[in-house]
């Protein structure tokens, strides 16, 4: 089956499918681990969530970078969609069994002091790590054929399936240990239903020959996928062995909020990456360029939204959503929130290196940051704790954003047109706000919000994109209002 007989989305559509179901899935996720935290008191918690950054790493390990390599062969010319999933779809199933019998052994080697957690881990991991190898088939298909609907399904009912479980865990006061095999199994039937969803629209043919160049520079993206995917576990994993298990769980609700949230500026890259992918294979480079700045932008605009409010109201957040024997957590949520504006940033800089075949340099920052922030890690969370470890956290993502800039072709233009200004901007307002509204948190994340809106004024590229979204946003109400109309005639 040709690429061409599927009509992808515009770039604007798969934003706002991606966006919605991205908000719900998060909102839903955020709300498990809430209740999961109460249920489960810090101990416990801290367990869970240790388990838990394990099975994304080994979750990753199922992909290993094959989906950027199937939007890499997709994007040319004349492409077998049929030919792309067969190979994909083999290989994750090899990588699916060596992820299963690696990770137990890596479970009971580097957990062995405590039985409970080893335990805790395989009931968790293993149906977790298959669901998520499942659920990646049908992220990756959408994701190809640019209909990003389809991947709002998946994450919202996956999430859906977690509320579903944890309600029934609690009903039947269910130990812990159970707790998490039913959090793992809710994402296996996620999985299941994915597959389903690509089969509705391809015939998956399995005896296919394995696609010529599929798995080139595949260690690359092996690579760089493992090294995102293992950074935002890299705390719960070393923390284990700096902290107690009750100060890695109060570190583990502080990073899941900033976690759950920073999935909204991702939207606009996976939007974006499929488009840039195709400039760049079409050698067209003043339009990848065009199109990497107004990433950039958009992700630093989304990840200034997202830090403003969660860094002067950590405080309301923490005791609103956990309660009152949460608030030591707070300090590290207000340091963690400053994460994903640098975060957004790095990402935006980072998918244009990946996107225009500089994919060995992405890998290369991304090294580097990880093994600084295991050395950052271990020194700061053993001198301050808990707020040590949100620092090491912070810095893990400055240190790549710098580097992915260093790399980047056109550093100048793109440090002119968007990290310079946006930031500076950024940090003046960040300074301002902190000294001057200290006492006043509703104020200040109030003003600093408004000077985001003015700084899309002043920007005249983003300016009349809004301009153009909001005029398409109007066309289409009064087509709806007009057809409506006329039914009621």
């Amino acid at each position: 089956m040709n690429m061409n007989e599927f009509r992808p989305n515009s770039i604007t559509k798969n934003i706002f499918h991606l966006f919605y179901s991205t908000a719900a899935a998060s909102f839903l996720n955020a709300l498990v681990l809430i209740y999961l935290a109460s249920y489960l008191q810090a101990y416990h918690y801290g367990m869970f969530s240790v388990a838990l950054a394990s099975a994304m790493v080994m979750g990753y390990f199922t992909d290993a970078g094959l989906t950027e390599i199937a939007i890499r062969e997709g994007s040319k010319k004349d492409a077998d969609l049929s030919t792309i999933l067969a190979s994909y779809i083999k290989v994750r199933t090899l990588l699916l069994l060596i992820t299963i019998l690696g990770g137990s052994c890596f479970i009971y080697f580097f957990y062995h002091l405590n039985q409970e957690l080893i335990k805790v881990a395989y009931f968790l991991s293993i149906p977790m790590v298959i669901g998520l190898a499942l659920q990646g088939v049908g992220t990756m298909f959408f994701q190809l054929i640019q209909k990003m609907q389809f991947i709002g399904f998946i994450k919202m009912l996956s999430a859906l399936l977690l509320i579903c479980t944890l309600t029934l865990s609690i009903l039947f006061s269910l130990p812990p240990i159970m707790v998490c095999l039913m959090y793992g199994l809710s994402y296996c039937m996620a999985g299941v239903f994915a597959l389903i969803l690509v089969a509705s629209h391809v015939r998956i043919v399995l005896k296919l020959p394995f696609l010529p160049g599929f798995l080139k520079n595949f260690t690359s993206f092996m690579c760089s996928g493992l090294l995102f995917i293992i950074t935002p576990q890299l705390g719960p994993i070393i923390l284990e062995k700096t902290l107690t298990l009750k100060e890695v769980g109060l570190f583990a609700v502080a990073y899941r909020i900033p976690q759950a949230l920073q999935q909204l500026p991702l939207i606009i890259a996976g939007a974006y990456r499929p488009v840039m992918f195709n400039r760049y294979h079409s050698k067209e480079a003043h339009e990848h360029l065009k199109l990497n700045v107004m990433l950039i932008k958009m992700m630093a605009l989304f990840g200034m939204v997202i830090t403003v409010p969660l860094y002067y109201l950590s405080d309301e957040l923490v005791l609103l959503l956990f309660g009152e024997s949460w608030l030591p957590a707070s300090e590290a949520v207000s340091i963690l929130s400053l994460l994903i504006l640098f975060q957004a940033i790095g990402i935006g800089l980072a998918d244009g290196l990946t996107t225009s075949g500089r994919q060995s340099f992405r890998t290369g920052v991304q090294l580097f940051s990880v093994l600084a922030g295991i050395l950052a890690y271990i020194l700061l969370s053993r001198s301050y704790g808990v707020t040590g470890g949100a620092y090491a956290g912070l810095a893990v993502e400055i240190m790549a954003l710098i580097g992915f800039w260093l790399f980047i072709p056109n550093k100048k233009v793109i440090a002119q047109q968007t990290l310079l200004p946006y930031l500076i901007y950024f940090g003046l307002f960040f300074s301002l706000c902190t000294m001057a509204l200290s006492n006043h948190p509703y104020t200040a994340a109030s003003i600093h919000l408004l000077s985001i809106v003015f700084l899309i004024y002043l920007d005249k590229e983003m300016k009349g994109k809004v301009s153009i979204l909001l005029h398409q946003l109007r066309t289409k109400l009064k087509v709806r209002e007009k057809v409506g109309n006329a039914i009621h005639k």
